[in-house]
């Protein structure tokens, strides 16, 4: 098998999808929010990250989401823009299923978690087998994701990832751990044209770049990806201290995000500041009541966040 290729370098959203008071898929936020993304110049979109409530949908819901995300950026005239498909799922042969899907419904490539159900089973031997099986099977390339909290605490170690990226359809990591150290080692280990490392939070972007990532895949990209786009511009043209200086704002509204009410604070952000969209939230979650952001303390971090983004 010839060597698959990566997504690009940039930045990428996870992105939050949208649906009524009745749970149902809202079409017209959903839309309304992958053309504000492509607007703000984001080089890709993440369906069914952690944000997209993947383990929250049918498999038709899944492919719909990825076909819908796809068809609003082709018919809005950014063909270029990658649609990424979050496809882990706790059997291997569920996840090639909806790796397939992926493929199906137009997605470039697919992120991976690794199966929590049974965490003591995961061993080492278990983890890879799992990951290179379902990339041996994948139609499109498969990145790995690791984030601990959704995966019952097993966080993959750079050791782990390395061993993996030696299959020639694994292409890259997002690391929602924020462990820089374990970015820096794999970046110093593998070529960013075989392998992207892509940091997994707003908060350690710029501090990635420095250390060789391909970019980040961040939830804060939701609420302001043209920030994002200038951390971004400032790191490539060399202009470090307002590179620094934006990323501190950034950390500082990741900060916030993850304290405002997870998925459903996203979303209340979004339909609160950009006129689309609802905070509901698939059970068990819950749905932050809107009108209560201005009593969340660390809110106005995120407006501040706001008003330099509508001036971009």
């Amino acid at each position: 098998m010839a060597r698959s290729i990566p997504p690009p370098p940039g930045y990428y959203v996870p992105a939050v999808l949208f649906f009524d008071e009745n749970e149902e898929l809202d079409i017209p936020a959903i839309k309304a929010h992958v053309l504000r993304l492509a607007k703000g110049g984001v080089t890709g979109i993440l369906v069914q990250g952690s944000n997209g409530e993947a383990q929250h949908l049918s498999h038709e819901e899944r492919k719909q989401a990825i076909a819908l995300t796809r068809a609003t950026l082709d018919e809005n005239g950014f063909n270029n823009v990658l649609v990424i498909a979050g496809t882990g799922a706790q059997s291997t042969r569920e996840t090639k299923k909806l790796c397939v899907d992926a493929k199906e419904a137009g997605a470039s490539h697919a992120l991976v978690l690794t199966p929590s159900t049974w965490p003591p089973q995961m061993t080492l031997e278990n983890i890879l087998r799992f990951h290179r099986e379902v990339a041996d099977a994948s139609p499109i390339p498969t990145m790995i994701y690791n984030f601990a909290v959704v995966t019952a605490g097993i966080d993959l170690d750079s050791d782990i990832i390395a061993t993996l990226a030696g299959h020639p359809n694994i292409v890259g990591t997002k690391l929602s751990c924020g462990n820089i150290g374990k970015l820096h080692r794999l970046t110093s280990r593998l070529p960013s044209s075989d392998f992207a490392v892509f940091a997994g939070r707003s908060d350690t972007f710029l501090h990635g770049l420095n250390a060789g990532s391909a970019g980040a895949i961040a939830a804060l990209v939701n609420i302001v990806p043209k920030l994002h786009g200038q951390v971004y511009k400032f790191f490539r043209e060399g202009k470090l201290q307002e590179a620094i200086d934006l990323q501190g704002k950034l950390g500082h509204g990741d900060w916030a995000i993850s304290k405002i009410g997870g998925v459903s604070g996203v979303k209340a952000v979004v339909s609160t500041n950009f006129g689309y969209g609802g905070p509901y939230v698939r059970g068990p979650l819950k749905t932050l009541d809107a009108e209560n952001l201005n009593t969340q303390k660390h809110y106005q971090a995120l407006l501040d966040l706001i008003e330099l983004e509508k001036e971009l």
